[in-house]
């Protein structure tokens, strides 16, 4: 996507499916949150995620499709309980939850994306694999970091 397209963007960041929308938290409440989100995840149990194809939302996003986002939308409404009750954040999310892996975003000029867009709609692309925690990230100036990770029960 950087070289073909110009699209860097989702570069700056893990492979990941977004949970929420980044917040800003004084540092002396991330133990406390770090405390909630390790608990809840200490209740989840492991599950597989089956990746197949490619999808966007255009004219700027195109990303790697979820085959069954069940689980994952499960989870996240009980994510999110976690985080307005006991975190105290309150999503301003006006969408909702629609489960994908990003591949390119904001960067991606219209232009770009009509490009791209006709090939990785027939683009084959297959994967699986096992989600077993959260990852709380944490932007460096640059980049998104891994911050921490909460693992689930195997």
């Amino acid at each position: 996507m950087k070289m073909r397209f110009g699209a860097a963007h989702a570069l700056k960041a893990p492979a990941h499916i977004t949970f929420q929308m980044p917040f800003w938290k004084e540092e002396k409440k991330v133990e406390a949150m770090s405390a909630s989100l390790k608990n809840f995840a200490g209740q989840e149990s492991e599950f597989q995620v089956a990746l197949h194809g490619f999808d966007c939302f255009a004219p700027r996003v195109l990303f790697v499709k979820i085959v069954d986002p069940k689980p994952l939308v499960i989870l996240h409404a009980k994510f999110k309980k976690v985080l307005r009750e006991e975190v105290g954040i309150l999503s301003k999310d006006t969408f909702d939850f629609h489960p994908h892996m990003t591949i390119a975003t904001r960067d991606l000029s219209e232009e770009a994306f009509e490009k791209a867009w006709p090939e990785f709609r027939v683009r084959k692309f297959e994967a699986t694999f096992l989600v077993k925690s959260l990852f709380l990230l944490k932007h460096n100036g640059r980049n998104w970091d891994i911050y921490r990770e909460f693992l689930f029960t195997e």
